[in-house]
């Protein structure tokens, strides 16, 4: 291999190009990024929109890496098509790349839902740095911000945006916030607190139309209720950028199809990253899990494996936490399971509603397969990895939730300790 083609410049693609320049100082190593910006930490950027870290803080890598890498970065340029046939990704201004091995890692962006206006200007994704500094423009104009969605992305915005004093009202269709990953009681105690601090949440609640001449000027409601703004940020979730494989020949369905050693069905592209569907240990299926950490680490199979190691990935997991106003909030895996008490399943349950304490954790079969904590979420590192070794926890059940429960406790399990560790 002489000439490494990477397709987006963030964690995933960061993470294969520094794993391959590690081993070998000589491979041409080239990225592509539609964006302005050297590589950026997009965890952050609700934090940014908040004004609690400053634009430089979100810098990932700075451009002495890039130099000191021998990593030719090439900003401002999207890829629109792959020609596998030719070993080339066609530039959207008709440019050809050539290339031996291929990374696609290009993300994701936001999915805006079909309605009437959605696409007039003030209405915005909530992805990149540019997204957050428009909404910062936009945040001086419009004393109201609507947020479409009550999953993180919307949260996120809405706690950036109120940080700013504007009035946030965040409009959720189903009946609690971050339905996909806590449960109601969990969910409750979580928007209480941002109701605490001022947001509004309209749960059950859809838009029909944004209204304006060009620019917002008020969203309607599915009950007829009218608010005005010029400001609406999507958090209705993200779609893989799967666009530039449709006729390429390389296999997808929610992302783009790998096996475990992060390659696509055509033997010199790999893809790693929100547009991956790998396998999710947890769950024990394919699934595009969109975080940070995952993409990292599929970034570093998909490397060994273009140098020749045979290295296998491990698989995903879905895990989630968030911190607004002082309450910490973190998930992964099941959270509702199918049939609870019965296929095996069970929940263990704690809480503390003066406190705003709940912890829950579901099994199948005495395995882990998901947890939930809420405001003390130590130890669930611990459960994680559990989870994910797929270890027989009915010994130790009783004691899985207790405030001294640690590592120690686990001591007699059986699995390889080392693994613990990996």
């Amino acid at each position: 291999m002489k000439h490494l083609l990477i397709i987006g410049n963030s964690a995933a693609g960061i993470s294969c190009a520094e794993n391959i320049r590690k081993k070998d100082k000589e491979i041409k190593i080239t990225i592509l990024s539609k964006e302005d910006y050297t590589a950026y930490n997009r965890c952050l950027i609700s934090y940014y929109l908040s004004g609690d870290v400053k634009e430089d803080k979100l810098i990932y890598r700075a451009k002495d890496f890039y130099k000191d890498n021998a990593i030719e970065l090439l900003l401002n340029k999207k890829a629109i098509r792959i020609d596998a046939k030719k070993n080339q990704v066609v530039l959207e201004d008709k440019t050809r790349l050539d290339y031996d091995v291929l990374l696609v890692a290009n993300g994701a962006s936001p999915k805006f839902p079909e309605i009437k206006g959605i696409r007039k200007k003030g209405v915005l994704g909530f992805r990149t740095i540019a997204d957050t500094k428009e909404m910062l423009d936009m945040s001086l104009v419009s004393p109201v911000a609507c947020i479409l969605g009550g999953g993180l992305i919307g949260l996120k915005a809405a706690y950036g945006l109120k940080k700013r004093n504007l009035d946030v009202k965040v409009i959720v269709k189903s009946p609690q916030v971050l339905s996909q990953i806590l449960d109601k009681e969990s969910s409750e105690m979580f928007q209480r607190r941002l109701i605490e601090h001022g947001i509004e949440i309209l749960t059950g609640s859809d838009v029909q139309e944004v209204i304006g001449n060009g620019d917002c000027k008020a969203i309607k409601l599915d009950s007829g209720k009218v608010i005005a703004t010029s400001l609406v940020v999507v958090g209705k979730g993200v779609t893989p950028n799967t666009d530039l494989i449709e006729e390429s020949g390389i296999s997808f369905d929610e992302g783009i199809k790998v096996d475990e050693y992060m390659k696509t069905n055509i033997p010199t592209i790999y893809a790693a990253g929100d547009i991956a569907q790998a396998y999710d240990a947890i769950l024990e299926k394919a699934s595009v899990n969109a975080l940070w950490p995952n993409a990292v680490e599929q970034g570093m199979i998909a490397a060994r494996n273009i140098m020749g190691e045979n290295k296998k990935y491990a698989g995903s997991t879905g895990m989630n936490s968030v911190e607004f106003f002082g309450l910490p909030v973190i998930s992964f895996g099941m959270t509702r399971p199918p049939h609870p008490g019965e296929d095996g399943y069970e929940e263990i349950v704690t809480r503390d509603k003066r406190n705003t304490i709940y912890k829950k954790i579901i099994l199948k079969n005495n395995v882990i397969k998901g947890a939930i904590f809420v405001n003390k979420i130590e130890n669930i590192g611990i459960l994680l990895k559990l989870a994910k070794l797929k270890v027989d926890v009915s010994t130790i059940k009783d004691t899985l939730l207790r405030s001294d429960f640690n590592f120690s406790v686990t001591k007699d399990l059986h699995y390889e300790k080392e693994e613990f560790y990996l």
